[in-house]
Parts: structure tokens; C-alpha cells; sequence
């Protein structure tokens, strides 16, 4: 079985999606549409901006899902997926490629939920901070020993657990978990706490959208961030995607899950190749590949 996974924030790089562009016709077209859904040239950062340009969240966002939608819309009958996931945002494009969203609908929703979010990092100073070298259940105990908001926000492979929270909360918790044995403690460099509390104003305001718009029976099944399962009922899709923007990403479990439910091959669909090095960490002889643009 084949699965094809799908990026979030933080993969983002200048030049994106120009290849495509130049090469196809139909990813002219989508991303011609997106300038127009947007109200601003989008491809102008993507193809010719500064790193500043593309760091500002509401451009990361729908740059990074453009990138992965508009490749993965142009692989042809190369693109049949057994199982799909996201990473975070990457789950939006995970939807849009399975045919759960249309490529319009998942465009709005990824710019409605860029800006919400940019909204809600504006209200409180806070930031993330990613953890090497602890169970998952010493980081967890770590952050509720914490006076403050912090939380585990991404657990993207065994040892590796990504933390979310107030900046004081995640300095003491950083501290706490260098005293407790962590390899490495490294502060991101991030606009907020996503996946946290901290995003409940952005939450509010997403599930409106959500609601608000058609999602149908996918192809195949997607594997949720919030849950790590395997969906395929629309409204419990909704329902999730709505959870993700303050619960944590859990990517181990969808690897594992994927895999126990006979996965053969990855494929990354959309810029770097983060999500492959993570599938490598779970099972080092899965075959895992970027897909071709």
C-alpha cells in the first residue's frame, strides 16, 4: 500500500513551485486561480521573494499547500494513494489531493485558518520548542509540572516531541526537561504556540469556515493529526480538522498506524523531505521518496 504525505509550515523555500510552473501547463492554471482567490500575487513571493517574504504566515501557508496540491494535482494517473496524511497544515493538502476538499475550497479554509492563526500568535507572546532525547510520557509529566501554558504540540517520532506554550512557559519547561535528561533543547523560531490553548481565538474562527463548506468522500482513507486513525466519514473529518489547531500533531501514531495497516512505500508530496527522515526514524528499510515534479 502506498501512502502520500503532505508537508506543513516550516518547509517552505524561495523559488517554490517555479518548476512547476514553468513545466505544466494545468499548475499555470491552479496557480494563476490561487492569485485570484487570494486578492494578492501569491506566485510572486513563492517564485521570486526574500525567506522574510515567505516566513510571514499568512504567505507560508498557502504557499506551502500550493506547492504540494498543484504537484500532487499534476502527477496524473501516477497519483494513486492508498492512505493519505498531513503534517499539521499538510492536512489540508492531504484533503484536496484525496478529493475530500476541492482545490478552491482547500485554498480558502488554508487562508482563512493563515490568518486566523497569525490573529491569535498576536494576542499572547509565545512560542514553540522542539525536544531530543526523552519518552514522550517525561515531556508530557514535564509540562504539567509547569505553572504556565505549555504543551506537548507535535510528537513527530519516537524522541522527538515538539513543545507549545507561553514564552515563560516554555523556558521553565525547558529547563525541567534539561534536568531530566533531554539531549538537545532547541527554541523555534515560530510566530505562537500552535497546537496549543493558545490557539483557541483561531479555533473559534476556523470551525466556522469549516462548517461552512462541503467536504465529500475522499478516495481513500486520511490519517488525522489528531487522532493518529485512520477517517473517512466527512463529518468526523470536519470535526478533527477543527481539534487540530489546539491539540497536538501526532505523527508517530500515524506512522505506526499506517504501517501496521500494511504500508509498502511513502511517498512526499510538496517541498523538503522532512516527513521521509521521520518514516526513516520508525522503519528504516520503508521505501520513502519525494514525488518526481
Amino acid at each position: 500500500m502506498v501512502a502520500y504525505v503532505f508537508p506543513g509550515q516550516g518547509a517552505q523555500f524561495v523559488g517554490m513551485g517555479k518548476d512547476l510552473y514553468d513545466k505544466s501547463p494545468k499548475a499555470k492554471e491552479m496557480f494563476q486561480k490561487a492569485n485570484s482567490i487570494l486578492k494578492f500575487r501569491i506566485t510572486d513571493l513563492m517564485f521570486d521573494g526574500t525567506e522574510e517574504d515567505l516566513k510571514q504566515t499568512n504567505v507560508t501557508q498557502p504557499a506551502i499547500f500550493l506547492h504540494s496540491v498543484i504537484l500532487a494535482k499534476t502527477l496524473g494517473d501516477d497519483f494513486r494513494p492508498d492512505m493519505v496524511a498531513g503534517h499539521s497544515l499538510g492536512e489540508f493538502s492531504a484533503l484536496v489531493a484525496n478529493q475530500t476538499l476541492t482545490f478552491e475550497d482547500g485554498l480558502r479554509l488554508v487562508a482563512k485558518r493563515a490568518d486566523a492563526m497569525q490573529k491569535a500568535c498576536e494576542l499572547n507572546p509565545s512560542t514553540m520548542a522542539a525536544i531530543i532525547g526523552l519518552e514522550d510520557e517525561t515531556v508530557e509529566a514535564v509540562c504539567e509540572s509547569i505553572d504556565d501554558i505549555v504543551v506537548p504540540a507535535n510528537y513527530n517520532s519516537p524522541g522527538q516531541v515538539v513543545i507549545s506554550g507561553t514564552v515563560a512557559g516554555v523556558e521553565k519547561a525547558i529547563e525541567k526537561l534539561n534536568e531530566a535528561g533531554a539531549k538537545r533543547a532547541i527554541l523555534l523560531k515560530v510566530g505562537g504556540a500552535f497546537h496549543s490553548p493558545l490557539m483557541e481565538p483561531a479555533r473559534v474562527e476556523l470551525a466556522k469556515a469549516i462548517n461552512a463548506t462541503k467536504f465529500a468522500k475522499g478516495i481513500c482513507p486520511v490519517y488525522q493529526n489528531v487522532t493518529g486513525q485512520s477517517v473517512t466519514d466527512p463529518e468526523i473529518i470536519k470535526t478533527n480538522l477543527i481539534s487540530q489547531l489546539t491539540s497536538p500533531v501526532r505523527w508517530t501514531q500515524i506512522m505506526q498506524n499506517m504501517i501496521a495497516n500494511g504500508l509498502d512505500k511513502v511517498i512526499e508530496v510538496g517541498p523538503g523531505k522532512v516527513l521521509q527522515g521521520l518514516f526513516k526514524k520508525i522503519d528504516r528499510k520503508l521505501p520513502v521518496e519525494s514525488a518526481a515534479v
